[in-house]
């Protein structure tokens, strides 16, 4: 399908620089831009691409300043990372929708699966689970005993929701991600260690989406939860009873232990670690790799193990590099000041 770059500006509400006719029928990324595709120019550090590319069309923030002519024609917007999402959302949407059961799934007689649902081949829904209007259940994944499943749900292959886990509207989960998982609970003895139970559940908000091969485990009582609109990466481990607060957050190999609470608005960057029974403030920003071993206040940004102001920790850095030369310096004086005092 095939738009003028007019017609793109119009849906979002841009201004161009060029030839309103310029024909666009695909998306590239500036720096393999070709012709009859739409790129974008976000960061700064891309911005010599847009003086070489073959893309027809080139998406810029307002306050893009350029030094010479262009060849593409450009759409200025106020927020051109915002406006290629809107782009690409609209574009997914046109796209054919998977509908129908196969006749290779499984579906518990006491199981509800609502219209317009698509559920593929050796999908198992079990009983007494439900599964909303709208939902695509790919194949292999696994929806256990009394799983509630909201509308518009898409759960990718292999991905597997225990016995009584909640998900709710508009949330999409990648391949291979497991809901509902035991938590991670052993009290120990004199032989080994005494298994606890897990007998809580896991309950997922509106629009969450979370990445491939990611773990969410169930609580020991009670409720883990991932409150609404809440993103995570591949490879992310949620332990049991923790609680992750709305619209925050996390890169991938992020770890959670257990039993804590994580405010709204976060971001965490990849491999974080925040340690069990703590409370992450709103909007705690943490650099990758940083370690968290107990409580945040919010609104601040966080890095190292244990993490520290981020301001603070590249000033320790910076002393932290010059230890060796200083520790050879120091033995210096220290000979110096011995034979001197020797003398």
């Amino acid at each position: 399908m095939e738009f003028s770059a007019k017609q793109i500006a119009e849906l979002i509400g841009g201004k161009i620089e060029g030839d309103e006719n310029a024909p666009v029928s695909s998306f590239a990324k500036i720096e393999e831009g070709q012709k009859g595709a739409i790129s974008f120019l976000a960061n700064p550090k891309y911005l010599h691409y847009i003086y070489e590319t073959q893309s027809s069309v080139v998406l810029i923030n307002d306050d893009t300043i350029l030094d010479r002519p262009v060849s593409a024609t450009l759409i200025r917007v106020p927020n051109a990372y915002e406006s290629i999402a809107k782009l690409l959302q609209f574009y997914q949407s046109m796209q054919p929708r998977k509908s129908g059961i196969d006749s290779l799934a499984f579906i518990d007689p006491e199981a509800t699966v609502e219209e317009n649902c698509y559920i593929g081949a050796f999908a198992y829904i079990g009983k007494g689970a439900h599964v909303g209007e709208g939902s695509l259940i790919y194949p292999h994944a696994y929806i256990g005993d009394g799983a509630t499943i909201g509308k518009n749900c898409q759960l990718f292959p292999k991905v597997t929701i225990y016995h009584g886990c909640r998900l709710g509207n508009n949330v999409t989960i990648h391949a291979g991600s497991v809901i509902g998982a035991d938590g991670f609970g052993f009290a120990p003895n004199q032989e080994g260690y005494d298994k606890i139970p897990q007998i809580g559940t896991v309950v997922i908000e509106d629009n969450v989406e979370i990445g491939a091969n990611t773990c969410v485990d169930r609580s020991t009582m009670g409720q883990t939860v991932l409150r609404k609109g809440v993103k995570l990466d591949n490879l992310v481990q949620i332990a049991h009873n923790v609680e992750v607060g709305e619209n925050t957050v996390m890169s991938a190999q992020v770890g959670i232990a257990g039993s804590t609470k994580v405010g709204k608005w976060c971001m965490f960057g990849g491999q974080a670690g925040i340690a069990g029974h703590s409370t992450i403030g709103d909007k705690t920003m943490l650099a990758a790799q940083a370690g968290i071993p107990g409580n945040t206040k919010g609104n601040e940004t966080l890095m190292g193990t244990p993490v520290m102001d981020i301001k603070k920790y590249f000033k320790s850095y910076a002393i932290f590099k010059m230890l060796p030369e200083m520790y050879k310096d120091l033995n210096e004086l220290k000979k110096n000041l011995t034979s001197k005092l020797q003398g």
